[in-house]
């Protein structure tokens, strides 16, 4: 049993075709069919089932694929610590990002990271925080910036920015002076709630920082936060929203909405690198550092260098600082 073995199986499971998961691995169809059964002789199971729809993963080879998964992410943790020792971020590297965060910090991010890390050779993918985690797991990922708080079981966690939530009204043309001030739970509380369909970590935050465990706009299960923007300016109701989105939307030119501070100690969330503990520490560090320098001044930057694998600390994250979110 082979390293490339393992590697053509696990395209195959990515693509669930030999001609794609071929092209994928970069050798002919024949040669990645030859290996697949060299390996399926070796461990004396089938791992394939080859018919003409097509091929699909057997119970055995479901089994395999995860464990294979882990094996090939940990020798690119073995190249990655013997060839860049010197040098971090060097080489291929997966990043994971979540939707509310991803399209707001990268644009900012990305430059500095290639400006600091010009051998980088970046793939970032974005997606909710359960599939980037599960992502990470297998080695899939090699980092992912999520909103705390995770269970660091296998992982590791340095926190990098707190992020304040604003709530977004629409303007109405008379709009009293003043009227943009700070907002707390008991005025939310009156509101119209609209919030991201479930799976979304900024949904649970969001329900938090307003003291509800239901949002009153289900009826609209959002998937993205630019559709709440629309039904809000719209006037179906109100949403909260991280710090770096309405800094981007006021940058667009947003005039349809008004932007209110939320205060009290649920008004903000943390963000995080988050990786797998103890593989590619030197990466991942280098990279929260690159983080740090390019976070734009609408959030607030956490000092702390030291990477955290305790779950109670991240836990407990949740509910500091206590600093009024309105300044």
């Amino acid at each position: 049993m082979t390293l490339t073995e393992l590697k053509y199986l696990v395209a195959i499971a990515d693509h669930g075709h030999f001609g794609r998961a071929a092209i994928a691995a970069g050798v002919s169809q024949p040669t990645l069919s030859a290996q697949l059964r060299k390996l399926e002789d070796y461990l004396g199971v089938e791992l394939v089932e080859r018919s003409r729809k097509g091929v699909r993963l057997t119970a055995a080879g479901e089994r395999v694929v995860g464990h294979a998964r882990r094996v090939l992410a940990e020798q690119q943790a073995i190249l990655r610590l013997t060839r860049h020792r010197a040098r971090p971020l060097e080489g291929p590297y997966r990043l994971g990002a979540i939707p509310t965060l991803s399209p707001y910090l990268l644009p900012t991010l990305l430059p500095v990271l290639k400006a600091a890390h010009g051998g980088l050779d970046l793939v970032v993918i974005e997606d909710l925080t359960d599939h980037l985690l599960a992502l990470l797991d297998d080695g899939r990922l090699d980092a992912a910036l999520v909103a705390l708080p995770v269970e660091m079981r296998g992982r590791q966690a340095m926190a990098l920015f707190d992020e304040g939530f604003l709530a977004v009204e629409p303007r109405a043309g008379d709009m009293a002076a003043g009227a943009d001030g700070p907002i707390d739970a008991a005025e939310l509380a009156a509101t119209r709630l609209l919030v991201l369909a479930d799976g979304h970590c900024l949904r649970d935050q969001v329900l938090a920082a307003c003291a509800r465990t239901v949002a009153a706009g289900d009826d609209f299960r959002a998937a993205s936060l630019e559709t709440l923007r629309e039904l809000v300016a719209a006037g179906f109701g109100t949403t909260l929203v991280p710090a770096l989105a309405a800094a981007a939307w006021r940058r667009s030119g947003e005039t349809r909405l008004r932007f209110r501070p939320v205060i009290g100690p649920a008004g903000h969330r943390r963000i995080a690198l988050v990786w797998r503990r103890g593989a590619g520490d030197a990466d991942a560090l280098a990279l929260a550092r690159v983080c740090r320098q390019a976070i734009p001044d609408a959030v607030q930057v956490v000092e702390d260098d030291a990477p955290s694998t305790d779950d109670s600390r991240h836990q407990m994250i949740a509910g500091t600082p206590d600093e009024d979110w309105a300044t």
